[in-house]
């Protein structure tokens, strides 16, 4: 069995030094990939068109067209039967035989290209082949507009080839033919589909993660970022780095005006995030804004928190809403990892700046001491993606407590301003309130003998950081859930 595969449109226009380059990329990368299913597949190409052939009699072809659907830079895949040329009727014969029974109640056209010299034109051999199929099939007929089934033959010189089913590529450019990149990742379903749109577009993209919660949120990060590599980006090696940046938000919630909290968060994470590409020799940043979704997103906003890093910014989702972006993730297959990551909310003002002043963040930024930040950057750890997951370690399962025991003990984790809005009040439980970015530091204070509860509203701080605490060797960090 033979592939024929058809670069993306945008690769074919180029200039033919680029275009060359490209294909030369293209076929390193089909080949780097396919040689992982059978070190017998063939890869060969020219300018135009890539052909891979497949050892016969292996099952290759599913495992094969599944791996090459997910390969930016191709448009399309066909399968195809390569034959001597003969002469016209050796051809009509080889078609009827191919296409024959799949035209039955259809109209088809035939579609014929040839290169080389012949005692016959295109035009000659579409209308031999479209007889002899007119004759010996069911077809409804012939139709040169829009038919049901396309039959296309190729001729170049003493060969031809008949194609039979036709895939659809991913599109986009060759990965490596362009630029490399960071994209900052959450895990959520915009970071994640930014990711996608970056590779699909031909750039090899690092992952850049900050965490602000605990290992439960990283490990299934990590797990969305091996999902994104394996599926479209295995044929170049990337990292994934991990900045711990609790102390940077502890940070920024003790020193900065409440309403500049969102904005102040995204200046600090493209200056690490600066410091890292830097080391990693990216050309730009890429992040999963949209324009107006959340309060950080405004125009005003982005353009003071990209006024904090020396790099391009990109944003492939500025004009998407979030119903396309779930769309795109749920053809990715990352919408179920998107549904169900935890979201980290505290860093969300009551009332967040819209239009915040630069000079003014700026003089908030002042306030802040800069050695927190260096050594969250300092402190990152980088792992190849194709390492990710061989040795990662279960995020630890923590209980959930909705009714708690007389003894137990309520630990509130929100910010003190959410606690003081809306306090927290048992008739039969000792509350304390230990903001979740102090946690970390006081919980060797507390008593090993009790049993402590952690809240917040929403559930999903209290559960990253009680998982976060037990995997550290507290057994006495639950999560309390009421109702």
């Amino acid at each position: 069995m033979k592939l024929l595969i058809r670069p993306a449109a945008e690769v074919a226009i180029k200039s033919k030094p680029v275009r060359r380059q490209q294909m030369r990329q293209l076929r390193k990368n089909i080949r780097k990939l396919l040689v992982r299913l059978d070190a017998d597949i063939r890869v060969e190409g020219c300018w135009d068109r890539i052909d891979v052939d497949l050892p016969d009699n292996r099952g290759l072809l599913s495992p094969v067209l599944d791996e090459l659907s997910r390969i930016p830079g191709i448009s399309t895949i066909q399968e195809i039967s390569v034959y001597p040329l003969v002469s016209l009727d050796d051809v009509a014969e080889k078609a009827v035989a191919a296409y024959g029974q799949r035209l039955a109640g259809q109209t088809f056209a035939v579609r014929g290209k040839r290169a080389g010299q012949h005692d016959f034109t295109s035009s000659d051999l579409e209308r031999h082949v479209g007889s002899a199929l007119l004759a010996n099939s069911e077809a409804a007929g012939v139709r040169l507009k829009d038919p049901d089934v396309e039959v296309r033959i190729d001729v170049n010189e003493d060969r031809f080839h008949i194609s039979h089913r036709k895939h659809q590529g991913m599109g986009g450019y060759p990965m490596g033919s362009v630029e490399t990149v960071m994209t900052l990742i959450s895990g959520g379903y915009d970071s994640s589909v930014a990711a996608y749109l970056m590779m699909r577009r031909g750039l090899r993209s690092h992952f850049l993660f900050f965490n602000l919660g605990g290992d439960a949120h990283e490990v299934g990060v990590k797990q969305v970022v091996s999902h994104l590599w394996h599926r479209y980006g295995s044929s170049h090696s990337v990292k994934f780095v991990s900045v711990p940046f609790e102390g940077v938000v502890a940070e920024i919630m003790r020193s900065v005006n409440h309403r500049h909290w969102g904005v102040v968060l995204k200046r600090q994470m493209l200056l690490a995030a600066d410091r890292v590409a830097e080391e990693l020799r990216v050309e730009g940043l890429v992040m999963g804004d949209a324009v107006a979704q959340v309060s950080s997103q405004t125009l005003t906003n982005l353009n003071v928190v990209d006024r904090a890093s020396e790099m391009i910014v990109l944003r492939p989702l500025i004009a998407m809403d979030k119903q396309q972006i779930i769309r795109i993730a749920r053809d990715i297959d990352t919408e179920s990892y998107a549904r169900n990551m935890p979201e980290y909310c505290g860093v969300i003002s009551q009332k967040p700046a819209t239009r915040a002043r630069l000079h003014r963040v700026e003089e908030d930024e002042a306030q802040l001491d800069p050695a927190v930040l260096q050594a969250a950057v300092d402190s990152r750890t980088e792992t190849p993606v194709s390492r990710l997951m061989t040795a990662e370690i279960t995020p630890e399962e923590v209980e959930l407590v909705s009714t708690p025991a007389v003894d137990d003990v309520i630990i509130d984790v929100r910010h003190p301003d959410e606690e003081q809005r809306s306090p927290l009040t048992l008739t039969n439980n000792e509350v304390i309130n230990i903001p979740f970015y102090e946690l970390n530091q006081q919980v060797e204070s507390l008593d090993r003998h009790r049993q402590y509860l952690l809240y917040c509203d929403k559930g999903t701080m209290s559960r990253m950081h009680a998982g976060h605490l037990k995997a550290e060797g507290h057994e006495n960090i639950k999560v309390y859930t009421p109702g």
